[in-house]
C-alpha cells in the first residue's frame, strides 16, 4: 500500500513541476509578447553563474563580445552560427568591450587592473595592455583621430588612449562620476555621461578638450544613452531615478520624458525599425519608438531576474540578454523582434 501511495504522490509531484514550468513558461512568453519579442533559443555559456557586463556587436565578421565580469573573460558569440567560439581569458572584471572592425581590435576594461586589454579579432589573442583611469567601464573609438576613450567611472575622468601605437595619452577632467561614453558621427564629437551633475559632455577629440555640457532636467545619475544619428537625439536613461530623456543634440532642446525600469543600465537600438530597448538591473525592458519629434514608449514589462545588459544584430532583428542565472547555469538568450 506505502509503495502505491507513493507512486501516486511522486506522479502528482511530477505533474505539479511539469505544471509550474509550463506556467512559468507561458508567462515568459506573455511577457516577451508585449514587448514584442518572440525567445529563439537559450545559448550556453561557459563560466560560472555570475555577472555579465557590457556586448559589442561587429557586424562585419558577424561576432558578438560579451563581458562576463564575474569570470574574468570575454566570450565570442558566432551570430550566425549562433554559438560561443572562444572565450578570451585574463580579464579582471571586465567591464566594457567594443570591437573596432577598421582596425580589427577588441577593446575591454578590465577594472580590476584599472587597464585596457587589446585583443587581435584575427587571433582573439591579448597583444596589450595599456594604462586608463580609477575604475574604466565604458569605451568609444573616434576613427579619424584613431583614439579611444574610457570612462574612468571612479576616477571623474575620461581616459584617452592611441589606437594605432596602444599608448596611453591623457585624462580629461569631467568634473562628476563618469557614465557611458559614445561616438557621435553626426557632429564628430566624443560625447561621455557626467553622472554626478546630470550632463552630457562633448569633447573634442582631436584637441582633447571640453567643448559643450547639456544639462538634463529632470534625470538623475545619468549612466546609459545612446545616439541615434537619424534624429541626432541622445536618448539617455538616469539610474538614480529610472528616468528617460531624450535630448536634441544639434539644438540642445529636451524632447521627450518619460520613466524605465528601476535601475537602468544598458540600451540598444534597432536602426531600420526605431526602436530603442532599455535594460535593467531590475529585470525590466521598457521599448521606445524615436521618430523624429515623436519620442514614445511603446512597452514595459517584466523580462527576467538581472536581465541589465543588451546587444543587437542588426541584419536579422535579434536581441542578445547574456543571463548569469537560469536553471543555475549562465546563459545567452535569444529573442527575435517581431
Amino acid at each position: 500500500m506505502q509503495t502505491v501511495r507513493g507512486i501516486v504522490f511522486g506522479a502528482l509531484l511530477l505533474g505539479m513541476l511539469v505544471s509550474m514550468a509550463c506556467s512559468q513558461e507561458t508567462s515568459f512568453n506573455q511577457r516577451a509578447e508585449k514587448l514584442g519579442l518572440k525567445f529563439i533559443t537559450d545559448v550556453p555559456m561557459t563560466g560560472g553563474a555570475t555577472r555579465f557586463d557590457y556586448q559589442s556587436v561587429n557586424e562585419v565578421n558577424r561576432r558578438l563580445y560579451i563581458a562576463h565580469m564575474g569570470s574574468d573573460r570575454v566570450s565570442v558569440f558566432d551570430m550566425d552560427a549562433g554559438k560561443v567560439i572562444q572565450d578570451i581569458p585574463d580579464m579582471p572584471d571586465v567591464h566594457g568591450v567594443l570591437a573596432v572592425p577598421g582596425l580589427h581590435r577588441v577593446y575591454a576594461s578590465t577594472t580590476g587592473k584599472n587597464e585596457v586589454a587589446v585583443i587581435d579579432e584575427n587571433t582573439l589573442q591579448k597583444v596589450a595592455s595599456v594604462q586608463a583611469g580609477d575604475y574604466p567601464d565604458g569605451l568609444a573609438y573616434a576613427p579619424v583621430q584613431k583614439r579611444v576613450f574610457v570612462s574612468d567611472e571612479h576616477g571623474k575622468t575620461v581616459s584617452v588612449m592611441d589606437a594605432v601605437n596602444n599608448q596611453f595619452l591623457k585624462k580629461i577632467a569631467i568634473g562628476g562620476e563618469v557614465g557611458n561614453t559614445h561616438y557621435d558621427s553626426v557632429s564628430g564629437w566624443i560625447i561621455t555621461a557626467d553622472q554626478t551633475n546630470n550632463q552630457l559632455v562633448a569633447i573634442d577629440p582631436g584637441r582633447l578638450t571640453i567643448i559643450k555640457r547639456y544639462n538634463l532636467p529632470g534625470c538623475r545619475g545619468a549612466h546609459g544613452f545612446y545616439i541615434d544619428t537619424q534624429t541626432h537625439y541622445a536618448l539617455i536613461t538616469g539610474e538614480d531615478n529610472a528616468s528617460f530623456v531624450a535630448l536634441d543634440l544639434t539644438s540642445g532642446v529636451t524632447v521627450a520624458k518619460d520613466q524605465v525600469g528601476r535601475d537602468p543600465d544598458v540600451l540598444a537600438f534597432d536602426i531600420q525599425k526605431h526602436l530603442l530597448f532599455v535594460s535593467s538591473e531590475s529585470g525590466n525592458v521598457s521599448v521606445f519608438k524615436v521618430e523624429p519629434n515623436n519620442v514614445r514608449k511603446i512597452s514595459q514589462s517584466f523580462f527576467y531576474a538581472g536581465a541589465h545588459t543588451i546587444s543587437i544584430d542588426q541584419k536579422k532583428h535579434l536581441l542578445f540578454f547574456p543571463l548569469k542565472n537560469v536553471a543555475g547555469k549562465p546563459v545567452l538568450r535569444v529573442m527575435q523582434i517581431r
